[in-house]
């Protein structure tokens, strides 16, 4: 069956923490189930946060006492994976019968990584995908993801793959996860402008596939009690703009601004077939005898061990 309904669940980071975001969370599950959703898409850094406005006390050639210690406080805030957090959001996977993608900070030793991850409701986590280029100063709090990390993964509705937030306006990382034959496009986001939009319809037109994005909604600075410099303490800190578009760059559901919610699209995967019949960018309309792509996919670590049997026999 082609058919299905997917979703993009738009809520925001708690300021009071992740187990309070991830009660947030749970609180949709009737909301989740009753729609009949079989992938739902959550926003960029939903756990952990994303830290809008933060400077972590940095200055260009040092770095204020102050800011180690806002670092420390975002470390702990992130997520292990797997952890708790992933164990209950598999676990709610299971019960609505819906795959999940959802933004988190990610916890590896030392170092923080905004990632997506997915989860299948029987197999529970089942792939994460590291943003591959941290945008700004978020470059300064979050690690590079690597090619090890590009997954398609399988779910009812269609083989689904992630790019995160401005990575989407990466052209080769596009390329490779259109070869890799991604029809559910997920894009957790905090970019709520307008340009946003057009990218998005942008890139089911170009691939030729469905998108999903899910972006935060997030008070006024002033309701959450924090600075942002040169901010309109009365305009939202992240005013949403979730969206649904189909593989020609029409609008499904949404834009959803300024409030929480689930956003539903029903979908038909038949439709790629028609929509890739005059352009398929991988396919029929790609000029290999001009342009190639290489992706490397194996995991860059930068200390390696490696034990030789003979040489401690000898």
């Amino acid at each position: 069956m082609s058919r299905s309904k997917v979703a993009a669940l738009q809520i925001g980071s708690s300021p009071e923490g992740k187990q309070q975001t991830l009660e947030h969370i749970l609180s949709y599950e009737t909301a989740i189930r009753e729609s009949g959703a079989a992938v739902v898409v959550m926003p960029e850094a939903l756990l952990g946060g994303y830290p809008k406005g933060e400077i972590f006390g940095t200055r260009l050639g040092y770095r204020l006492p102050e800011g180690r210690e806002a670092f420390a406080s975002y470390f702990q805030n992130a997520i292990d994976v797997p952890g708790p957090e992933t164990d209950e959001l598999a676990a709610l996977s299971a019960r609505c019968g819906a795959s999940i993608v959802i933004g988190a900070i990610e916890r590896a030793g030392y170092t923080l990584y905004c990632t997506a991850l997915f989860f299948d409701p029987q197999a529970g986590l089942v792939a994460k995908h590291r943003k591959l280029m941290p945008t700004g100063t978020e470059r300064l709090i979050w690690g590079q993801g690597d090619g090890s990390t590009l997954p398609i993964v399988e779910t009812r509705a269609g083989r689904i793959g992630a790019a995160v937030c401005w990575e989407n306006h990466m052209p080769l990382l596009r390329t490779a996860m259109y070869a890799k034959g991604v029809q559910i496009w997920c894009a957790p986001t905090v970019d709520e402008r307008e340009i946003w939009q057009c990218s998005m319809r942008h890139i089911a037109h170009e691939g030729r596939c469905f998108v999903i994005s899910a972006c935060q909604v997030q008070p006024s600075p002033n309701e959450l009690g924090i600075s942002v410099p040169g901010w309109d303490d009365n305009r939202r800190l992240i005013n949403g703009g979730s969206v649904i578009v189909g593989p020609l760059g029409d609008v499904l559901a949404g834009p959803l601004r300024g409030e929480s919610g689930l956003l539903v699209a029903e979908i038909d995967t038949g439709e790629l077939i028609r929509a890739r019949y005059d352009f398929d960018v991988v396919g029929h309309y790609a000029r290999p005898d001009v342009f190639s792509l290489n992706v490397d996919e194996r995991a860059k670590r930068p200390v390696a061990f490696s034990s030789d049997a003979a040489g401690a026999d000898a």
